[in-house]
């Protein structure tokens, strides 16, 4: 949205000024409340500034609507590799290296930088600003797929399935060992180490701290020291995958964090200079948040875990 644009209208139902508001104009309810709070919305000819007042059908209403602000990371010309776009989201395969979000220790050179070049000018705005709507995110060294909102409906819609757990997540990984049994659940709940506040950990059933983590996994090739194991996720916590399957005693290969790599396979990875966890995030799927279609993608494994898998059958 590059310039201000004004909503007018009238509302059909009465009820919560935000709530009418919100079906009347197309905006959300946190939008609108945004908007209240800027003084930027009337009612007939009074400046309405409650969200929670009531509003009678028939009501007109005027939302100045501002343009969204420049946002505060920096667009950069980074090449992406764009599965799947259109006017409410994108989804991309990301490779291992690269961060998601900028923070203090990543300023830029990030996915949200990369996408402020490639969607320039076809952001409306998430939450007034103009940039893409980040609803999960993929560890640094994890590859695979993801997806951003380019629009606050398709931000909002996408943020709902996450919540409620109805998005679809598979991730292939590189396990250390043969997992027993081949297939099964792990689940408790997931929060900080209390050895190591950087770490996450499977912590106890009666702890207050953490939130509850499903992973199913399900063995699909054995190797000689090592399996490639299917992962799906009920829910999306911090390192869930890592975390659960060094709790069952398989951790992935090559994660610096959660476990060791089998002696045996030591050599192997400093050879072929394979520095990161064995984690690919291969399919993707939900629902259009706008249109409703159901949407699925998928993404082969990188070259680098194709040549982990290559190099410890030999």
């Amino acid at each position: 949205m590059s310039e201000s644009e004004v909503i007018t209208g009238t509302i059909a139902t009465s009820g919560r000024v935000d709530k009418s508001l919100a079906e009347a104009s197309g905006l959300s309810r946190e939008r609108v409340k945004a908007l209240m709070a800027q003084g930027a919305v009337t009612i007939g000819r009074t400046v309405a500034s409650n969200p929670s007042a009531k509003m009678q059908a028939g009501a007109h209403f005027t939302i100045d609507v501002p343009p969204a602000a420049e946002p505060e990371a920096q667009p950069q010309d980074i090449p992406l590799d764009v599965v799947f776009e259109d006017d409410d989201l994108i989804i991309i395969n990301k490779p291992a290296g690269m961060v998601v979000h900028p923070a203090a220790g990543n300023p830029d050179g990030t996915l949200v930088n990369a996408l402020l070049h490639h969607c320039k000018g076809q952001l409306s705005g998430i939450g007034g600003v103009a940039r893409p709507g980040i609803v999960h995110r993929i560890d640094k060294d994890t590859s695979g797929l993801l997806v951003a909102a380019k629009s606050t409906a398709a931000h909002e819609g996408l943020a709902r399935q996450f919540a409620d757990h109805s998005i679809m997540r598979r991730y292939l990984a590189v396990c250390g060992g043969h997992p027993n049994p081949p297939e099964g659940t792990v689940s408790g709940r997931l929060g900080r180490s209390d050895a190591n506040r950087k770490k996450m950990a499977v912590l106890a059933d009666d702890s207050s701290r953490g939130k509850h983590a499903v992973t199913h996994y399900r063995t699909l090739e054995k190797f000689n020291h090592s399996s490639l194991i299917e992962c799906r996720l009920e829910t999306g916590r911090t390192h869930q995958v890592r975390v659960h399957c060094a709790s069952i005693g398989h951790a992935l290969l090559g994660d610096q964090i959660y476990g060791r790599t089998p002696s045996v396979l030591r050599p192997i990875l400093k050879r072929i200079g394979f520095a990161r966890q064995a984690l690919h995030a291969a399919s993707l799927g939900f629902d259009h948040p706008v249109t409703g279609e159901r949407m699925e993608f998928h993404a082969d494994l990188p070259p680098d875990m194709r040549e982990l898998i290559d190099e410890t059958t030999r």
